[in-house]
């Protein structure tokens, strides 16, 4: 069962009615459900589907090509020597086939492509000389090297230039879906566990399966991430390792930016990671950005070039913050740690990435779901008349109203304080100085559950709980 994905879903149904064959890329993070999103959608009926093998020779790839093809009732008996011939038997497979729509599925689409094999080549006259003349074709590829289809298929400017008839980037679960794709495997957890969850793993339905029943999520965590036998204890290696071809230098990216949670400059990363500023870096970080590892934004008192690079993937974060910093390999290492500063702090930095990602939510809580926004952070350093600040979530909105957003995740009720009133109007005044901005200024409070009324809320305009995040 399909747990969220309806517009995905609805957009491959409607495939097969359509009145020309179609050249379809689903894209996305390992782990995010592509595979499951293309089978389920089809309820795995195929006119031939493939999957490539990952480190492989041609020769190795050429074979399980064969061998997938005589499964689906290629006589010949003659294993393909190139792509060129692979696909022109290919094509006998698909003309023997009875179905009105062929839908052809390959998957890991980007291991095929090994080194002097003319995959792409291949691929471009199968799909320009032959599927597109006919009107029964639905060809979808997919892999989880996100930037190899962004680089080869999408962005092609070769032989595939703009043949791509539709492509779906496959995003993660919001709350929402992890909570009712945690319900589906009954699972027990209060939205404040759900929330952690997220806080740990973002919406990756792959690490939410993990998840045992009858476990604390602290019990989970530990066992899932610090033990060396759990499911997700060497996870980083194999991400990074299976988007990226040479991953070393995004490495160095997210480790920079894992360190410095308002983001960095182009400049300021190159510096920090000891990197060259070419092509290659550029690469590098357009390909994180593309793969939602790091967002880019520029905030409203800066100018064009000085982008800042934010990274918002919630287990790269985590890993940084906790995975690696485990030096005694201490398999509780979570849950010992739960009454500590460290967690504290990590909750509230984790939290406001929470909120940053459901701002489509936060818009519906605060009845401007169709106002054109942008989403950015802001910082400034102390001068001798006025103190630094820091803003994390900021809502410019066209409507002519700002949004400070102040996020606070707390186990009980929270209570603001005279010192945490004054610092808010602070930082809302410091901002308004320095940006020189003409808009009004709305600070807002995100927290997990209703605040405690006080004097000091005077200073919010409004309050939202995490209940309205599970909109």
């Amino acid at each position: 069962m399909l747990i969220g994905r309806q517009e995905e879903e609805m957009r491959l149904q409607a495939l097969l009615k359509s009145d020309k064959s179609e050249f379809v890329a689903v894209y996305g993070r390992r782990r995010i459900g592509k595979t499951y999103l293309i089978r389920e959608s089809y309820n795995y009926r195929f006119a031939f589907q493939h999957t490539g093998l990952y480190g492989a020779s041609i020769a190795d790839q050429l074979k399980e090509f064969y061998g997938s093809m005589r499964s689906y009732g290629l006589k010949s008996t003659v294993r393909p020597k190139t792509w060129y011939e692979a696909f022109e038997q290919l094509q006998e497979v698909l003309n023997n086939s009875g179905d009105d729509k062929k839908v052809i599925f390959i998957d890991e689409l980007p291991w095929m492509d090994t080194a002097k094999s003319n995959f792409i080549s291949a691929l471009e006259h199968f799909w320009n000389a032959w599927a597109s003349a006919r009107k029964d074709i639905v060809l979808i590829v997919c892999g989880s090297a996100t930037s190899w289809i962004m680089d080869k298929i999408i962005l092609n400017y070769g032989g595939l230039h703009n043949r791509l008839t539709a492509r779906i980037l496959l995003q993660p679960f919001t709350l929402k879906e992890c909570e009712l794709f945690a319900q589906a495997q009954g699972l027990v957890m209060s939205r404040k566990d759900l929330i952690e969850a997220y806080m740990i793993m973002g919406g990756v339905p792959y690490y939410w399966t993990f998840l045992q029943k009858g476990l604390s999520l602290a019990q989970n965590i530990d066992r899932l991430f610090f033990q060396s036998s759990g499911e997700l204890y060497l996870e980083f290696q194999a991400l990074y390792a299976s988007l990226f071809k040479n991953a070393t230098l995004h490495v160095a990216i997210v480790e920079a930016l894992g360190n410095n949670k308002g983001g960095l400059n182009r400049q300021d990363i190159l510096d920090i990671a000891k990197l060259n500023d070419n092509g290659v870096f550029t690469k590098a970080l357009n390909e994180l950005e593309y793969c939602g590892f790091v967002r880019k934004y520029y905030a409203v008192d800066k100018k064009r070039k000085q982008a800042i690079y934010q990274l918002i993937d919630n287990y790269t974060l985590f890993y940084y913050q906790y995975i690696l910093t485990n030096a005694y390999n201490d398999q509780h290492f979570w849950s010992s740690s739960l009454a500590s500063t460290r967690h504290s702090t990590w909750a509230g930095i984790a939290f406001e990435r929470v909120c940053m990602q459901h701002v489509e939510q936060i818009k519906a809580a605060l009845g401007i779901s169709g106002v054109l926004t942008n989403v950015y952070s802001w910082q400034t350093k102390p001068t001798d008349e006025l103190p630094g600040a820091q803003i994390d979530l900021l809502i410019d909105r066209q409507d002519g109203v700002i949004n400070l957003c102040e996020a606070k995740f707390s186990s009980t009720p929270y209570v603001m304080t005279q010192e945490e009133e004054q610092a808010l109007v602070r930082r809302q005044a410091v901002f308004v100085h320095h940006t020189k901005i003409a808009k009004t200024v709305h600070p807002i409070l995100l927290t997990t559950f209703p605040p405690v009324e006080n004097v000091y809320l005077r200073a919010v305009q409004k309050v939202i709980t995490m209940d309205q995040l599970f909109m």
